[in-house]
């Protein structure tokens, strides 16, 4: 029987060799340390995943990024994501989620649909402020640690799901394959993205902990972002701990992905073989153009 998804929608509805941009935000984003916001005061967690150390050298900037919702997209931010010159982005969500939210961007990127949990059972609704409106009802489904145990469930979805290989597989290729700068995101970049960038990560060799690091950078966009309709949750009766294991990157969720991922294929080689069928050919191939070698 599939697991119940109830993170579907949990929020409201990298140098060397390549250019970064033709109007080039480089210098802030070099200068910056590794998995920080670029500073889009309408997509604060959209970050570039370059910058982090491998064994065999620097992760690219500029090639890929890792982002929330590009939903609403300012006047002001739009020049600055155009300025990213990205080919390919690639939407993570459900359709509901597409629906209500979709894509906000510049001519030029190919806007590609990888729909990670199309074969999860259930799910939080689209509109997560239907459920923090109604915190009585939320404290009665999602209290007693409720939310936390369907955090881990969504993040083993992530690795088991046929649709979740499916899409990241896909997007493992087109990374693997870009001429560009590429973008990948879900609703609040941190669940379907914050896995799809772990994974990513590891494949390249950073270290565990860094990749911890970069995951729970999130929290610091985040919550922020999002603060609003926490408080407003709480105030109405909300359980604090609902609205923080809903709204917050925890470790024991990526754990979960991880445990499930080795637990089932044996290691982390073995589920980019033979969970997301990509051969010693392709994962070098990603290693080599996310790469920077010294």
């Amino acid at each position: 029987m599939k697991r119940r998804n109830f993170l579907a929608a949990a929020l409201p509805l990298g140098l060397a060799g390549f250019p970064l941009g033709r109007h080039s935000t480089a210098l802030a984003e070099v200068a910056a340390p590794p998995g920080s916001s670029l500073g889009f005061a309408s997509v604060p967690n959209l970050r570039d995943l370059g910058g982090y150390p491998t064994p065999h050298g620097m992760v690219r900037r500029g090639l890929v990024y890792r982002s929330e919702k590009l939903h609403p997209v300012t006047t002001q931010d739009m020049p600055k994501l155009a300025a990213l010159d990205l080919t390919q982005v690639f939407d993570l969500r459900t359709q509901p989620e597409r629906a209500q939210r979709p894509d906000e961007l510049p001519p030029g990127p190919a806007d590609i649909w990888l729909n990670v949990l199309a074969d999860a059972n259930g799910g939080i609704p689209a509109n997560i402020t239907t459920l923090l409106a109604t915190p009585k009802q939320a404290n009665v489904a999602l209290g007693n640690g409720k939310m936390a145990v369907f955090g881990v469930q969504t993040y083993q979805q992530f690795v088991m799901l046929p649709s979740a290989r499916k899409s990241y597989r896909t997007l493992f290729l087109a990374l693997s394959n870009g001429a560009g700068p590429q973008l990948f995101h879900c609703t609040a970049g941190k669940d379907r993205t914050g896995w799809g960038a772990a994974a990513l990560l590891t494949l390249l060799g950073v270290p565990e902990h860094i990749v911890y690091q970069d995951y729970l950078r999130t929290n610091d966009y985040i919550l922020p972002e999002y603060q609003a309709y926490i408080a407003r949750f709480t105030a109405q009766g909300g359980d604090p701990a609902i609205a923080q294991d809903l709204f917050a990157a925890k470790s024991e969720y990526l754990h979960a992905a991880f445990r499930e991922a080795t637990s089932t294929f044996g290691s982390m080689t073995r589920y980019f073989e033979e969970g997301l069928g990509l051969d010693t050919t392709v994962r070098k191939h990603l290693r080599s153009r996310l790469i920077a070698t010294a």
